[in-house]
């Protein structure tokens, strides 16, 4: 379903209104408009479901998968940074960086394809537990390989701006499947590699 920019710039309009602004004073007139234009772009994965974004991002190499001869050969990206808007506050999701690990079964996915997937998930209203289970199943989907690993960590303005305003608190969310579960030598070789260079 399309972003309904109109509906958005009227609910800004009587957003300004409710708290006590003029919606028609020279620095808020173009608000309503500016801020359709913004959520178009920071929720459209909003428009596109798990599978589309698969099937989006899916280009792989499969001459590159004899590279990878051993069940334990994993491919890391590490330090993807992106942002997500939390769905109990709409507040930001900051500071974010995604680590995701696959071991490859015929498939290698371009790595920038990682990324582009990665982001799409997180420009959804959110739970940071919810982008590592997406990007998971997304990512078993595009690599045909059911050995996956997300680890998030982020910021949350909804504890950093308001309420308890703890400033300095990251929140860490790993999520894994297939081999990574069960497999504690692979999970423990997975976080020493994302730490290596933190």
């Amino acid at each position: 379903m399309a972003i309904d920019k109109e509906k958005i710039e009227e609910h800004i309009k009587g957003l300004l209104i409710a708290l006590g602004e003029d919606p028609e004073r020279e620095g808020l007139v173009e608000t309503p408009t500016r801020v359709a234009k913004m959520y178009e772009e920071i929720f459209e994965g909003i428009q596109h479901t798990n599978d589309e974004i698969a099937t989006m991002f899916t280009k792989t190499f499969e001459d590159d998968s004899d590279m990878f001869t051993s069940s334990n050969d994993m491919v890391i990206l590490r330090d993807i940074e992106f942002f997500s808007y939390c769905e109990h506050h709409l507040a930001l999701m900051y500071n974010m960086k995604a680590t995701v690990a696959y071991i490859p079964h015929g498939k290698v996915l371009g790595l920038s394809k990682i990324v582009r997937i990665v982001d799409m998930v997180g420009k959804r209203l959110q739970l940071q537990e919810r982008i590592g289970s997406d990007i998971a199943e997304i990512m078993q989907k595009a690599t045909d390989s059911e050995d996956v690993a997300v680890i998030i960590e982020a910021q949350h303005a909804c504890i950093t701006t308001r309420g308890i305003k703890n400033t300095r608190s990251v929140t860490t969310t790993t999520t894994v499947r297939g081999i990574f579960e069960t497999d504690n030598n692979l999970m423990d070789r997975l976080i020493a590699l994302k730490c290596m260079h933190a």
